[in-house]
């Protein structure tokens, strides 16, 4: 047939189920010319039809879709009995069947190829392989390679009539254009993927400078890494406190850690890399950096991987920089706000002091705020006596600081601040301690400095070891500084207000309270009880002994009313030797009976 007769493959082949061993039956092995017009247009029917796949918008255009509709379309040209393809794989330094037209891998179809005929093929410049005897299953291996270096094989179970029929340079050009189609269908892929990428990378952004909430950040971070690739695992190694994230896979980037890699990756600010034969995996360091500094190490690790794939570490390395940006600004956002929380918690306490409150009351106050915004359990103040040998638990502290387990904290706090006069922070009190059974571990104590004299000190707990965060340790100080002054002058004002309305001599209420109290309560309550107290012959007492002694007497006396009344009751003097007592609220027989109490308790324990 002439050249100029427009010969095309439709005409001689009209019906697309017809074999190409029927057709091929009509031509002696020896034309030449027919052969090569033939093998001209399959190839370029194999090309129309590999066009149309790439085309084809209902493919989801996968690599191993692409491949399965490859093996197809060539076991239709070639009119093969089946057709396999096999991958090489780097780490398993063998092949690896990827597609094949089989119903079923198990129809006679090995899975993976020997390393030795992997090594032959790598090896020698071979594009195809007729009947190989290492491998019999097939009767055509077509070798695909990129630079020299394997890439994959297709395998052809097919009659000996139809391969013998055609050419060993149809075979090579049928392996460089299904080889062409591969490279060309992979790096399409890669280019979506890259793409699809990207746009990911651009979403992530978007959303990473909408929100200034770190666990959103780090959350977005993994998000994004599972759903780009999900066959990798990864963890965030970050410098600073964290409480888990919700469950995100976070771990303390420590400086004494055995992750010698990660930690270069941290200090240095620059990827690296930690590749493991025996692990059979690929690591990925990637700093979370900003522009003030470096806030952790993405970890992203890499499975049956010599080494890291070079074509993901461009994109990690974005979404790296970036997550450290937003990192940053929610941080420093964090920080901003939590500087304005303590400057808000200064002002308002600041304001509480100079008020008119009791002390007790300002105590309560201050207690509330320090368990509010420290998140702490316990929370006290003990006042220390001129000579620091014994304390006082101011009224307002938590209830834990006036049981008898309190001394075992308050005592060993006090004498290594009364040492050295410097706050202590203390992550766990038992690591340095021969007592393990201490039930709270963390613990600050602040002390209460006033005019370079030691008054006292705060102190507050948690039971959990290294609760609190050394930036709360350094508010703590501040607060305590701020309110040192007004604890001292509140402390004196009721000093003095104690004074005014107290006998200097028996330390019981003056006259003149008492006359209050007693008009207020007749206004108030229902009724009442008065005890006037005399001391007989006490003039004689102050004539034979002095009056030293006489108010040693009265003294003693107070004493025993003091012990024997109520905190609502009041104990006065009411002139010279004269003692008096108002029980507001009692009847006449409770307070006869306290006098006759306070009779006989006088008689029997004073001198």
């Amino acid at each position: 047939m002439p050249r100029d007769e427009s010969f095309s493959f439709t005409q001689l082949l009209p019906d697309q189920t017809a074999t190409y061993k029927s057709l091929l039956s009509d031509f002696k092995t020896g034309d030449k010319y027919m052969e090569e017009l033939l093998e001209r247009e399959i190839i370029l029917e194999l090309k129309s039809k590999f066009f149309d796949l790439i085309s084809n918008e209902r493919l989801s255009f996968s690599p191993s879709e692409i491949l399965l509709h490859m093996t197809a379309i060539l076991k239709e040209l070639l009119k093969a009995d089946e057709v396999d393809f096999y991958s090489c794989q780097e780490w398993k330094q063998g092949m690896l069947l990827e597609a094949t037209t089989r119903l079923s891998t198990n129809d006679g179809v090995i899975s993976t190829f020997p390393e030795c005929l992997v090594s032959e093929l790598a090896e020698k410049p071979y594009s195809f392989i007729k009947y190989p005897e290492a491998m019999p299953q097939h009767e055509l291996l077509l070798v695909l390679k990129v630079n020299e270096k394997l890439k994959g094989l297709f395998g052809f179970q097919m009659s000996s009539d139809t391969l013998n029929q055609l050419s060993d340079r149809f075979f090579n050009k049928l392996s460089h254009e299904c080889n062409v189609f591969i490279e060309k269908v992979r790096s399409l892929a890669e280019t979506m993927e890259e793409e699809k990428r990207y746009k990911q990378l651009f979403r992530v952004t978007k959303k990473f400078h909408s929100t200034m909430d770190m666990d959103a950040v780090l959350g977005e971070i993994i998000s994004t890494l599972r759903e780009v690739y999900p066959s990798f695992t990864y963890y965030l190694l970050l410098s600073h406190d964290h409480k888990g994230y919700g469950g995100l896979p976070v771990k303390d980037l420590e400086y004494d850690s055995d992750n010698l890699t990660a930690m270069q990756s941290y200090v240095s600010g620059q990827i690296q890399f930690e590749d493991s034969a025996t692990e059979k995996n690929s690591i990925m360091y990637a700093p979370l950096k900003g522009k003030q500094g470096v806030y952790g190490v993405l970890q992203v690790i890499a499975p049956n991987s010599l080494v890291f794939p070079q074509n993901e570490v461009e994109f990690i390395k974005l979404l790296a920089n970036t997550a450290g940006s937003a990192l940053e600004n929610a941080k420093l956002y964090e920080q901003s706000r939590k500087l304005i929380a303590d400057l808000q918690l200064i002002n308002e306490t600041s304001h509480q002091l100079n008020t008119s409150l009791r002390l007790a009351d300002t105590m309560k106050f201050i207690c509330g705020q320090i368990i509010k915004s420290f998140n702490a359990q316990e929370v006290g103040f003990i006042m220390l006596d001129e000579d620091h040998d014994d304390y006082s638990v101011l009224q307002g502290s938590t209830s834990f600081f006036f049981s008898k387990d309190a001394s075992r904290y308050i005592l060993r706090i006090a004498k290594r601040i009364k040492q050295d006069m410097e706050p202590l922070f203390i992550g766990d009190i038992t690591s340095d301690s021969e007592d393990s059974s201490l039930h709270f571990h963390s613990i600050m104590g602040v002390p209460m400095i006033q005019s370079g004299e030691l008054k006292g000190f705060a102190l507050v707990m948690h039971e959990e070891p290294y609760h609190f965060a050394f930036d709360t340790f350094k508010l703590l100080q501040s607060l305590i500084h701020h309110s040192t002054l007004a604890f001292t002058n509140s402390m004196l004002r009721e000093e003095l207000e104690r004074m005014v309305v107290t006998d200097h001599l028996t330390k019981l209420y003056s006259r003149g309270y008492l006359d209050d109290k007693m008009n207020l309560s007749m206004l108030e309550d229902q009724q009442g009880a008065f005890i006037l107290i005399d001391v007989d012959n006490f003039k004689s007492v102050n004539d034979q002994y002095g009056h030293q002694v006489g108010d040693e007497v009265l003294i003693q006396l107070a004493r025993h009313i003091a012990k024997n009344i109520r905190g609502t009751d009041i104990g006065a003097r009411w002139g010279g030797e004269e003692l008096a007592i108002y029980l507001p609220g009692a009847p006449l027989e409770t307070g006869v009976m306290i006098a006759n109490r306070l009779v006989d308790k006088v008689e029997k324990h004073t001198n």
